[in-house]
Formats: C-alpha cells, structure tokens, sequence
C-alpha cells in the first residue's frame, strides 16, 4: 500500500474494497496523553463501528500511568462497576498509518452513553475552551515541538537494564549539526516519512544537547488538529523506533543533563481568519493579544499542572538549562517562560514550560483557558523582560508537582475555566502521581545510603 494522508470515509471504503486497508486503529486520549483503544476489521468498522459507535472500560479515565486502578474518581470505579464509554470515531481524523501494513486510524471523542460529552476527557475539554474561544469570535492555532532522546537499546532491553546504562544514538552534543542528524538520518527519515503520510506537515529534523536528542518539527495547524496530531506522532515515534530495533523517550527529564521539552506556539485569529494578534499597541501588538498574555502570566502557576503533569516534570526547571524558572515574557526571550516572537501575521507567543511527557490537549486547553481569563478580565499586559529571566526577581515556575496540584486545586481561575469536576478529576490524578513517588525507593536513594548511612 501506498502512503495516503487523510482519508475520507469513500476513500477508506474503496481502499478495504480493495483489499488495500483491512485494519482501523479506534484510539482515544487518556488522562496522560497515549492513545488507547482497539484495532477493528476495518469491514467491521464500515459496517457497524461508523453507523453506531464502539466502547472502552471507564477506566481508561482513571488509571495511573501503569494503568493501576486508582479510588477516588467519580467517573469510574469499583463502586459503578467500571462501566463502559462510548468511543465515538471522529471521521476527520481518518488517516492512514504507513508504518503498519493495511492500517488506518481514527480518533474518537468519549461521551456517556446518553451522548453527552465525558467533561474530564482530555480531548473534550480542549473542545470546550475552543468552544469559549469561539464565543470571543476567535479561533486557535498551534504547534508543538517534541524533543526526544533516542537510544541504540531496544525498549526490551532498555526494561531488562532498568532504564539504566543505555547507549544513546550520539555520545556527545550534536544541537543543529549535520553530522550529528545523519548518524541516525535511516531513523529520522523513516519517522519523517511516516508523519506525512499520516498527514502531518513536516518542517525539519535536528540535533540538540543531550547525547541522542533530537526534534521532529511539524507546521502548525488549528489547535485540535495539532494535539490529534500530536498523539499520533508520539505514538508512531515509538513503534517505528521499536521496528528500527531502537529505542526513544520523550520523558521530560531522563538525565540530569537538557530535558526533552515541548514548547508550544499559539496564535489567534477572528472570525474573517485575520491574525488578531498584531496590531497598532506596543510591541506592534493588538488589545487583544496584551489582555491574552497577561492572561497567560496571571494562571501560569495555577495552570501548571496541565503543563506538567508529572514528578519528573519539574526536574527540568534548572537555571541556565533553556528549561524555565521565571514567570515572564520577553521579546526572542529564551529564559522566560513565556517567549513572543514573529512579526505582523506570524506573530505568536511560545510558551516554554512543558516538556515531553505533557497531553497536549490539556496543556493547549490551559493556554486558551488562560488567555480568555487575559481577555475577559481586561488584563493588562506588564512590561517586557529584557536580560536573564533565570536571576529576576519575577514569580516563579512552581518548583514541584506538590506545590502545582495545590494552586491548580485552590485556583478560582481553574474552577471558571475548566468547571468543578474537571478540577477535582486532574488534582486527584496529580495527588496519586505524588503518593506513587512517595512510595518509591529510587537507585539515587540506594547508591547514597546502602552502606554510607
């Protein structure tokens, strides 16, 4: 089979017809950005899965990363027999998957059953800022930028060495070399190649610090298309790495060298598709753009959480690391967390405080959610940061996943956003993150006090 981008449903039909597509990948987004699900015959999906729907256990709303069942959640559990969702396919998202033979994927929206949407799915509650967003006469772009860390170990042998002792695909740092890419170009090309299939846009490849790390680079796109997006390529990243006899991790921090970031770049535009973004203010600003990113410095503690979701999270946020400590925003800024850059309809801010491991539903999601704050309060903006944000004097990154579940907790500005149920669902997944950390004994721990304590 050829590599195809974005299927129609006629498209598809011809194709299994044809004996050209015999699997569909049914997936949706969990609580940490994977994609779940099941593969379907594709004649099964035709025929029964488009006209109706499919399901999946509830719980795959409230597990934790080693799919555990966790207490605690309303939306599933013991006590409810840990029902069924509905899965319901998505058919613009309809895509092939060239590095599986005879396969196409959908992603789905989860609902109950009644139809109404499930408020504490990642993809849902991006759909429903969009929606806010909407309202303003605005709609989002974005893009995301994924580092990774590629290791010659396979991931079963990664698993047997217990993550420790790999060989990465460079020894040294190898940020934008030539030399440093090729090493490993059959990899990156492979993964390049089977993005745009996929129907992603792909821009570069590159080197970056870390021994083996290295970025894909994708154009942006509306904001919803980008996280789909997103989800796919992380998860094709993996399973051609896997193929390649290799593997790679996009954790935020594997080392205590550079961590594997994920910046992200939004931008608005109204209702004619007009940036909304540049205008006749300072900066070459418009109104609208000074209230949304005085919105994004007024939550960026409180929304911290969706930004990142995990302990290892805050391990990026070093001093002089590109990784950032100070809440701030300044012009082509790379030590403040939030970074403009662009000129009249490119221009845009960055927003450098998520890593590898986020959902980019709910990171992109917090980003509106905070912008609308921005511009439903009429914000203003403060002055830009020149110079290094690391040694200002400006608020801080919060510094552990502690201190971010209790702002995101007690934050009114969550709770008007996101609504109740959406807050107490994500501080409950932060809350078991910390007593899952708090249980670990870690090889640091051990190296330090075996014999020495």
């Amino acid at each position: 089979m050829s590599s195809r981008p974005r299927l129609t449903l006629d498209e598809l039909r011809a194709m299994v017809a044809a004996g050209e597509i015999d699997t569909v990948v049914l997936a949706m987004t969990d609580m940490q950005g994977r994609l779940q699900g099941k593969r379907v015959a594709a004649e099964y999906f035709l025929n029964d899965v488009v006209p109706g729907s499919a399901e999946g256990c509830g719980y795959l709303l409230a597990v934790d990363v080693d799919m555990n069942t966790v207490d605690g959640y309303r939306i599933s559990s013991w006590d409810n027999g840990y029902g069924d969702l509905v899965l319901r396919p998505d058919l613009t998202t309809l895509r092939a998957v060239p590095w599986h033979p005879a396969t196409a994927m959908v992603q789905c929206d989860v609902t109950h059953h009644d139809g109404k949407p499930v408020t504490v799915s990642p993809r849902q509650i991006l759909q429903r800022q969009l929606e806010r967003l909407a309202a303003h006469g605005l709609t989002a772009h974005a893009a995301t930028e994924l580092e990774f860390i590629v290791f010659r170990d396979t991931y079963e042998q990664a698993w047997t060495k217990d993550y420790t002792h790999l060989t990465p695909a460079n020894q040294y740092n190898v940020d934008y070399s030539i030399l440093g890419t090729g090493r490993i170009e059959p990899l990156l090309r492979r993964l390049r190649n089977g993005m745009a299939g996929a129907g992603l846009t792909v821009e570069s490849a590159k080197g970056e610090c870390n021994p083996g790390q290295h970025e894909i680079a994708f154009k942006y796109a509306d904001a919803l298309t980008t996280c789909d997006d997103h989800t796919v390529y992380k998860t094709g990243a993996k399973e051609i790495a896997a193929q390649e006899g290799c593997s790679l991790t996009f954790m935020a921090k594997y080392d205590e060298r550079e961590g594997n970031s994920c910046h992200i770049h939004l931008s608005l535009r109204d209702e004619h598709g007009t940036p909304a973004f540049p205008g006749q203010g300072p900066h070459g600003f418009s109104p609208t753009m000074e209230h949304f990113l005085a919105g994004q410095l007024a939550c960026l503690a409180d929304f911290a959480l969706l930004l990142a979701p995990t302990v290892n999270s805050y391990k990026r946020y070093v001093p002089g690391s590109f990784a950032p400590t100070a809440i701030a925003w300044g012009r082509d800024n790379r030590t403040c967390a939030l970074r403009v850059i662009g000129h009249g309809p490119s221009l845009r801010f960055e927003n450098r405080v998520p890593g590898g491991d986020v959902n980019p539903y709910l990171a992109v999601a917090a980003l509106i959610a905070a912008g609308l704050h921005g511009i439903e309060h009429r914000l203003e903006l403060e002055p830009e940061f020149t110079g290094n944000a690391y040694t200002s004097d400006a608020p801080r990154v919060p510094a552990t996943l502690r201190d971010a579940v209790d702002a995101f907790a007690h934050s009114p500005a969550a709770t008007e956003a996101f609504g109740k149920d959406v807050v107490d669902h994500y501080t409950h997944a932060g809350r078991t993150e910390l007593a899952a950390h708090q249980r670990a004994v870690t090889d640091w721990e051990r190296r330090r006090g075996f014999e020495r304590l």
